[in-house]
């Protein structure tokens, strides 16, 4: 029984934090790490602990801006098949407990993020304020816009990370910060797409709840033929990069194609939802393993010269 109460009790937290949404976000920000390191040519061994710190402290932040958005949202989770199971609806935590656990997670978040440096703290604080009050409390039940400026948040990852070796103010590390930025969109959109009569039924005016299939489809035509060009503008990561992150782009257009063919909209909703996952995945352990070579020999070199 305790074993049991103990599972309910980690199920109830992933859920709280949002542990999927978290994971994936935690992968950007050692990805700007390791790319950072590969640009400037830093030496790892000078920057590891305070990449750990970062981690844990935006890790911490990040949690807490989920838990805020799920105690904001508890009333429209209710209402949506996909979200009735978070504690915040079935009532295993109560609203006090979910909205001080958010606030305590974030604050200790910012505390250790204060012993890295002013600039990865501020795009985290960024992250946090555009996901908490301009998503969450502000256009999430308004504009259809609510994408956009939810992207923003996911987006500003890649720039932790890049921001605990040197400024972020860099043209890779901002295109990598576009192409989170555009990915967001169609892979919201997909999810949207699928979800349509919930968030219909919630009151939450996503793009295709409120402009119907066909107007989404060309959004996300628009914002996935946007990503074409930004591997050619980090070129120096390799050809092997440009060409793999090129096909990937192409095949996705393709399969935006057949969706303005394909009469089973939600079934070729799913597949692009499960193609936008996959394509985030490979891109960014792409990026990893671009630059993580030249990473590990500056931190031998480091070695040598101990």
């Amino acid at each position: 029984m305790l074993r049991k109460k103990q599972a309910n009790f980690l199920d109830d937290i992933k859920l709280l934090i949002k542990f999927n949404v978290l994971a994936a976000n935690v992968l950007p920000v050692i990805t700007g790490f390791v790319l950072a390191i590969y640009i400037t040519n830093a030496r790892f061994l000078d920057y590891w602990f305070l990449c750990i710190l970062v981690l844990i402290g935006s890790t911490f932040v990040m949690a807490g801006a989920l838990i805020i958005n799920n105690w904001y949202d508890a009333d429209i989770d209710s209402k949506m098949e996909r979200t009735k199971k978070r504690p915040t609806v079935t009532g295993h935590f109560t609203d006090k407990n979910v909205l001080t656990l958010g606030i305590g997670t974030t604050a200790c978040g910012f505390i250790i993020l204060l012993a890295v440096n002013l600039e990865a703290s501020l795009y985290v604080f960024i992250g946090w304020f555009t996901y908490v009050v301009l998503y969450t409390m502000w256009s999430k039940r308004k504009y259809t816009l609510n994408t956009i400026i939810g992207s923003i948040s996911g987006a500003v990852t890649p720039l932790i990370g890049w921001a605990v070796v040197d400024s972020a103010v860099h043209p890779v590390s901002l295109t990598v910060f576009l192409l989170l930025f555009i990915w967001q969109v169609p892979h919201t959109f997909a999810i949207a797409i699928k979800r349509s009569e919930e968030y219909r039924a919630a009151g939450i005016p996503m793009l295709p709840v409120v402009y119907g299939f066909e107007m989404t489809k060309r959004q996300m035509f628009v914002y996935i033929t946007c990503l074409l060009p930004l591997p050619f503008l980090i070129a120096q990561l390799g050809a092997l990069f440009v060409v793999i992150a090129t096909i990937f782009n192409i095949a996705w257009i393709v399969l935006v194609m057949i969706g303005f063919r394909m009469k089973n909209v939600r079934k070729w909703a799913q597949w692009n939802f499960l193609y936008s996952v996959n394509y985030l995945l490979i891109i960014f352990i792409l990026l990893i393993l671009v630059a993580f070579p030249v990473s590990l020999y500056q931190m031998t070199r480091r070695y040598e010269s101990i």
